[in-house]
């Protein structure tokens, strides 16, 4: 993406989680949240190279455009994605994602390794939790965590 003489090439994974992990999103609307949030991130000025969800999450990969930066992004596609869940009167109490996400950079080289990972999804979590899959993905980035902070259950 090329901008005033400026040149990147970012492609982010991100992964975050309905609010207590609640497996809300259901298939009957899975695929309008997806487009949904696709639009959110276009007219943001990025690029939605993969995105899939299971009932209690959702893993995007975005082509970056640095001009945002990734908390303000992240800030604006969950808020206005849930804020669209609860017009639509999509689940039977309120909607909300959980606080925080997971960020994991790639390559060009391993984008295709991902989308495919992504596009995925059902039958990675036939083998592993989602727990387990986001606690694999922070260890293969070495990414230091609490474990009172991953997804908390509610109180």
């Amino acid at each position: 993406m090329a901008t005033n003489n400026t040149y990147t090439q970012l492609y982010i994974h991100f992964v975050f989680a309905v609010k207590f992990r609640a497996s809300l999103i259901s298939e009957k609307w899975d695929e309008r949240l997806r487009l949904y949030m696709t639009a959110i991130v276009q007219n943001n000025g990025h690029k939605m190279i993969a995105i899939n969800n299971m009932p209690d999450h959702v893993h995007l990969l975005i082509g970056l455009n640095p001009k945002q930066a990734i908390a303000d992004l992240m800030r604006v596609l969950k808020s206005d994605s849930s804020e669209w869940v609860n017009k639509e009167n999509l689940t039977a109490g309120k909607f909300q994602w959980q606080d925080g996400y997971g960020a994991f950079s790639h390559s060009k080289s391993e984008v295709d390794r991902v989308v495919k990972y992504i596009l995925n999804q059902k039958k990675h979590h036939n083998e592993k939790t989602f727990l387990t899959e986001y606690r694999q993905l922070l260890k293969r980035f070495d990414i230091p965590y609490d474990e009172q902070y991953i997804f908390k259950l509610p109180e």
